[in-house]
């Protein structure tokens, strides 16, 4: 968390992660505790550990909800009522990692083999993210070229500069991920969560 701290000033500055390995949760999973960047009340960024995971409805048994469909969010958005309406409209937030994994949904070479992403030329990077409740939940979308030959979403990755636009009025315009260039490598994960990140 100190070190989540002490990369504030550049962001709030420029809008660009200066994020050290160090202020990094290591292979954060679903319902884990992870340090973050959040807004508050005021309009400015502060460093916040939240919980993985929004408690899911009833309809689906309670289970955690880790992930958040962009397209489906700015649906909840535009008629001002779902689940995601409140978290995209007052709760965006930026979580710091080194890499993300996903599962290999396209025949994977073996049980347990996700892919580990990582962005090209940054040893740390920010996910677009959004909270409500001391909770979180990454933000996904279409996938890029990359992400595309093993699973159908990715999270929405931000590139340089691109925190203070996830945070701002015209978030609707990241939804493209194409230009976002990622390195991928397979590892053999056995009993590993789907979509955990480090």
């Amino acid at each position: 968390m100190e070190e989540l701290y002490g990369a504030l000033s550049g962001l709030r500055s420029d809008g660009h992660a200066r994020v050290g390995t160090g202020s990094v949760a290591p292979d954060a999973y679903p319902g884990s505790v992870v340090p973050l960047f959040t807004v508050d009340a005021t309009g400015e960024l502060e460093a916040q550990a939240l919980r993985w995971g929004f408690e899911g409805p009833a309809s689906i048994g309670g289970r955690l909800v880790f992930n958040t469909r962009l397209d489906t969010a700015l649906k909840h958005l535009q008629r001002r009522s779902g689940m995601w309406e409140r978290p995209l409209a007052e709760g965006r937030c930026l979580v710091p990692v080194r890499a993300f994994y996903e599962s290999w949904t396209k025949r994977p070479p073996s049980k347990g083999a996700q892919v580990r992403f990582k962005l090209l030329g940054h040893s740390t990077f920010l996910l677009a993210g959004v909270k409500e409740n001391r909770r979180f939940s990454i933000v996904t979308t279409e996938p890029n070229e990359e992400v595309g030959l093993y699973h159908t979403r990715m999270p929405l990755v931000l590139a340089r500069g691109e925190s203070s636009l996830w945070l701002g009025p015209d978030f609707m315009d990241l939804a493209d991920r194409s230009h976002i260039r990622l390195t991928s490598e397979v590892e053999e994960r056995p009993g590993a969560q789907t979509s955990l990140f480090d």
